[in-house]
């Protein structure tokens, strides 16, 4: 497995996912864009201003188990 971290961001669009603030400034929101050179891999970040440069780069099976244990350890359905 390459280093996710030597890998640009590609040159595809980024998704903005929000949720639990009414809007503003500081909305919730984190953010995932597709790392380029490799299938299924990506940065996640935060979409606040004061939160840029800092991120996590996952696989995409990485991020599925995340969310997968996240959904099941909050008790949430889907």
């Amino acid at each position: 497995m390459r280093n996710l971290y030597e890998l640009p961001v590609a040159d595809a669009p980024t998704r903005k996912w929000c949720g639990g603030n009414l809007g503003g400034d500081n909305e919730t929101c984190m953010t995932t864009a597709p790392l380029a050179g490799v299938v299924d891999a990506f940065a996640v970040g935060d979409s606040k201003s004061e939160a840029k440069g800092s991120e996590l780069r996952m696989t995409g099976a990485e991020l599925d188990s995340f969310a997968i244990e996240w959904v099941r350890n909050r008790g949430l359905a889907l």
